[in-house]
């Protein structure tokens, strides 16, 4: 009985590890993970003092946002989100519709009536694996080409 206690106690060692590398909501780590994965990230602060971070993709700047903060540290959500000032502006119908056939994703028209869209990750309990960020972070960029190309002119 001794042994096998010894043996899980081990093999449970060996994977904390594992979980450490999981990706949270910390700003230097999110932006070393974006990194590898082929983006630019130049970390900032938003207007409010919490962390953020600019990178690009399908052709446009976005941001991701860092939300449930503590004292500006200790995030555990974030959002990718990018906006257009456009000249000729999208409708509120024809942005509704691109929400309804496009589930991941939410696009909307700011107080100006230009379009912009973003999209959530929770990172909270632990995070998620680099790959399966790596995933949602193309997909992030699929939308956000998509969008643009319906939206954009």
């Amino acid at each position: 009985m001794k042994i096998k206690l010894a043996v899980l106690t081990l093999a449970l060692a060996g994977a904390a590890p594992a979980l450490a590398q999981n990706v949270t909501a910390d700003p230097q780590k999110l932006a070393a993970v974006m990194r590898t994965a082929g983006y630019q990230a130049e970390l900032g602060t938003d207007n409010v003092g919490d962390p953020m971070i600019t990178s690009a993709a399908a052709g446009s700047k976005f941001v991701v946002l860092f939300y449930n903060c503590t004292n500006h540290t200790a995030c555990l959500t974030i959002q990718f989100q990018t906006a257009w000032a456009m000249k000729i502006k999208p409708t509120l119908a024809a942005v509704n519709e691109w929400n309804h056939g496009n589930r991941f994703g939410r696009a909307y028209i700011d107080k100006e009536g230009d379009p912009g869209i973003m999209m959530d990750i929770n990172l909270d309990k632990g995070g998620m694996s680099p790959g399966l960020f790596s995933d949602n972070l193309e997909v992030w960029a699929t939308v956000l080409g998509n969008f643009k190309k319906a939206m954009v002119p």
